[in-house]
């Protein structure tokens, strides 16, 4: 499991090296340098005039498959906390979302990544966020003290997601809401396939079959979950590659098609009892 964290980290820490120098990103961080099928991954994600305003490095460092902060339908006043906030391009729209009642806070574990974020930031000129350094399995905010969770196809990359989604229905206000983009597979899928099409894009080695996103959400004591498709990742979009590994791309095309997709992944913490902070009304409610 370290070995996975560092890995990712190292990862992760190139990719703010290359964004703080402009030298534009590679696919979730880990996909060989020049890729050009990374681009159906990363590419166009967030419209032009929500990324116009904000710091080149803060668009160059973001490695998503999504747009959490369109999807959380965030509000005025709300505190926000992205999981693995990289450079802080969804923390800083998500902190313009909020507005100034409001708070956006980023996690990330990466210095490399934090000190671009910070960088950025101070850029900006937007006040109303803060990047904390540590762990999504651990995350150094009380309980009950946000009112949404974002990320942007980074729970993937957790070698123990049950603990990560365990955090954040803790650090969830009752009824705070779970959005986030991630990558997920659907159905089987042969594992010398899956492995070929990990090797294409890194952000999708740890990537969760959707029934077991579900499953794990719902024991984590989430409810109201929805896993809806944003892009489905196609064999043409790694013809190139895939066929450098020796592979017959028409021939795994069936086994590939439809079954790697980047989702909007939503969930809600149920809301407080009312009735549990009521008085005893009698000799039997006691009893």
């Amino acid at each position: 499991m370290s070995t996975i964290t560092e890995l990712v980290k190292e990862k992760y820490s190139q990719a703010a090296l290359r964004a703080a120098g402009g030298l534009g990103k590679g696919c979730c961080g880990a996909a060989p340098e020049g890729l050009q099928g990374c681009d159906p991954i990363t590419s166009n994600l967030y419209d032009v005039g929500e990324t116009d305003a904000l710091p080149e490095a803060a668009v160059l460092a973001s490695l998503g498959c999504g747009n959490p902060t369109a999807l959380a339908e965030l509000k005025a006043g709300e505190t926000v906390l992205d999981l693995g906030s990289g450079g802080g391009i969804d923390v800083l729209l998500s902190a313009r979302r909020v507005g100034p009642t409001g708070k956006a806070y980023g996690l990330d574990m990466t210095d490399e990544m934090l000190a671009v974020a910070e960088a950025n930031k101070a850029k900006s000129g937007i006040t109303n966020v803060e990047f904390l350094k540590g762990e999504i399995e651990q995350i150094p905010l009380p309980d009950h003290s946000v009112d949404v969770i974002i990320s942007n196809c980074v729970i993937n990359l957790s070698a123990n997601k049950d603990k990560v989604l365990k955090e954040a229905f803790r650090v969830l206000k009752p009824g705070g809401r779970f959005a986030v983009s991630d990558v997920v597979t659907r159905g089987e899928i042969l594992p010398e396939i899956r492995r070929n099409v990990l090797l294409w894009v890194g952000c999708l080695a740890g990537a969760l079959e959707e029934t077991e996103f579900r499953e794990k959400l719902a024991a984590a004591g989430f409810e109201k979950i929805d896993i809806e498709p944003t892009r489905i990742y196609k064999v043409e979009d790694a013809r190139e590659f895939l066929s450098g590994q020796g592979l017959d791309v028409d021939a795994i095309a069936p086994q590939v098609d439809g079954k790697f997709m980047a989702a909007f992944v939503r969930a809600t913490k149920p809301a407080a009892n009312p009735l549990a902070t009521l008085p005893c009304c009698g000799p039997s409610c006691c009893a």
